[in-house]
């Protein structure tokens, strides 16, 4: 018994051979602990992120590059053509729309739009070229194939638009696919790597694979996108800048215009009543409205410029600026007015011209018999239609080259344009033109005529108040009113005034040069504290008086008394 304990005893810490096997260990199951600061967002909201950005450096670069193309060969940039033609294609019903509520502003909302358009459609794009890249490149070539079918239905001759348009094309695919080449191994690496490597335990540790945060895709990815952004801004801002640094010697500053055959005397003294806050009887060049349909100011070099006139006419002829400089130029003092202007608008200005008679250039061209339109095209492929017996009546219709004393700005017009007294700037008023032709208005419709509007269009007589401003204030007691009246071709014979829908009385008018502008007015009344209204009309030469019932301006002009209300104090 001793003996068989003691040897127990010793063998105790002896180890026995097993007849069992070992047991198994566990198998811990992986566990992906996420910590705060670590936590990445969801794949898909990670490739729609990526996706969206590389369809907007798609974007970026055909318009950047479309720009710099279009401005080297002096052409409509992408954007504009297409704009252009969305204006020249669309309903008249949209366009009175748009002009009614955006008025002058209606140019910058159509090009934000098409720009807004091409964004999000480019942002789709880019997260659906990430997975099928040839869906990329298909929408890139239907977007070219939008921007030459826009070119075709604008100006088909017009190959530097078309040229912009392919350039455009060709960069957004040559960018798309260098973004795809580092844009989808980021994407597939990050995929790999749920979360970045922390090896926390190992000092000194390094993984074998490139994680997400420092795969050479993604930092690829990076600088690729650095640099197209970079090259895409720098393109965009040169085409953007180049017409303007490229004038050379048919720019608008280098044109010297010739002293007119015969100088019109200076404005009489009386012109200006010198009323604070009325408009002043001559507009600034910088403040002569503008309404016209170009998206973007043409720039033409006058030493290319030339005028064809044909049609119906004996003896057709091309002109260009030397020839037309050479000849006798004279001054005339005219009021513009656009039809789209409201009762009480501002779309009216008045100024000294420096042109050749449109009359004398017909007769050089010998107009046939039945030509009763002169049908004139603006550079940018605008027409207008001209009723032919107005322009030889014998006013001041002119092929204009100067205003205020300088040559045309660009935004009026350079190097030339129509300028014909009497009727609304649609039907008379052809800026950047470069082509006249006699026809029929039976045979061919102008611009605004195919959409409905009228085709003669004389100005109506018409009158505004500048002084009170409307919601204004004054002091109570003696108050001016002041304003401006205009019945271009006629000339005005007397305003009237009346205060809170009392009686008419006659206000005392400025003097004018001639019969082609507006007038100032004057008259003075006295006021109790508290609202007040006033209203104005005017009577032009014939006797015929401004009609009280409001009119809207489409399709030959506004009509309707003026009426302002204002406080006194």
């Amino acid at each position: 018994m001793t003996s068989g304990f003691a040897e127990d005893e010793e063998n105790l810490g002896k180890k026995r051979p097993s007849t069992h096997p070992p047991p198994r260990r566990p198998r811990i199951p992986h566990v992906t602990i996420k910590t705060r600061g670590t936590q990445r967002p969801p794949r898909d909201s990670r490739r729609y992120a990526v996706g969206a950005a590389l369809g907007l450096l798609v974007v970026g670069a055909a318009l950047g590059f479309g720009e710099l193309t279009a401005g080297l060969a002096r052409a409509t940039s992408p954007v504009v053509t297409v704009g252009d033609a969305l204006v020249d294609n669309s309903p008249p019903f949209l366009m009175e729309w748009a002009i009614s509520l955006f008025g002058t502003a209606d140019k910058a909302v159509l090009i934000t739009g098409v720009v807004v358009v091409l964004v999000l459609a480019g942002a789709v794009l880019g997260v659906v070229a990430l997975s099928r890249p040839v869906v990329g490149y298909v929408g890139l070539t239907l977007f070219t194939a939008v921007g030459l079918a826009a070119v075709i239905l604008r100006r088909a001759d017009d190959m530097g638009a078309a040229s912009a348009v392919v350039v455009g094309g060709v960069a957004g695919a040559v960018t798309l696919w260098l973004l795809l080449r580092t844009a989808r191994p980021a994407l597939a690496t990050e995929e790999r790597h749920g979360t970045p490597q922390a090896p926390a335990d190992t000092e000194g540790a390094t993984s074998s694979e490139p994680g997400p945060d420092r795969g050479p895709g993604r930092r690829g990815f990076v600088l690729t996108a650095t640099g197209v952004l970079a090259a895409t801004g720098a393109a965009g801002a040169l085409g953007r800048f180049l017409p303007s640094v490229t004038g050379g010697a048919g720019a608008q500053g280098a044109l010297t215009l010739p002293a007119p055959a015969s100088p019109l005397p200076a404005l009489p003294s009386g012109v200006d009543l010198g009323v604070p806050g009325m408009v002043p009887f001559s507009t600034p060049n910088k403040d002569f409205y503008r309404i016209d349909t170009a998206l973007t100011i043409p720039r033409l070099d006058s030493t290319r410029w030339t005028l064809r006139v044909h049609g119906l006419v004996d003896r057709p002829f091309e002109i260009d600026m030397d020839e037309l400089l050479s000849r006798e130029l004279v001054e005339a003092d005219i009021t513009l007015a656009c039809v789209s202007n409201q009762v009480g608008g501002d779309l009216i200005s008045n100024t000294r011209w420096l042109g050749f008679p449109l009359a004398d250039l017909l007769r050089e061209a010998g107009v046939q018999s039945g030509a009763d339109q002169i049908l004139s095209t603006s550079d940018d492929g605008w027409t207008c239609g001209t009723p032919t017996e107005v322009v030889m009546d014998g006013r001041d219709a002119l092929l204009a080259v100067g205003m205020g004393g300088e040559p045309l700005p660009h935004v009026n017009g350079y190097p030339a344009r129509m300028v014909v007294p009497g009727l609304y700037g649609f039907v008379s008023a052809t800026k950047w033109v470069t082509d006249i032709k006699l026809t029929r208005f039976a045979d061919e419709e102008a611009y605004w005529a195919q959409r409905g509007w009228g085709v003669r269009a004389p100005i109506k007589t018409m009158s505004r108040i500048d002084v009170p401003a409307p919601l204004g204030r004054v002091e109570a007691g003696e108050t001016v009113l002041a304003g401006v009246a205009w019945a271009q071709h006629r000339g005005i014979d007397a305003v009237e005034v009346r205060v809170d829908d009392g009686d008419w009385w006659e206000a005392e008018l400025a003097e004018v040069p001639g019969i082609d502008t507006w007038v100032q007015w004057v008259a003075e009344t006295s006021v109790e504290p508290g609202a007040h209204s006033v209203e104005v009309r005017a009577t032009d030469s014939t006797g015929f008086t401004q009609p009280s019932e409001r009119v809207d301006p489409i399709p030959d002009g506004a009509t309707g008394w003026h009426r302002i209300r204002f406080t006194a104090d």
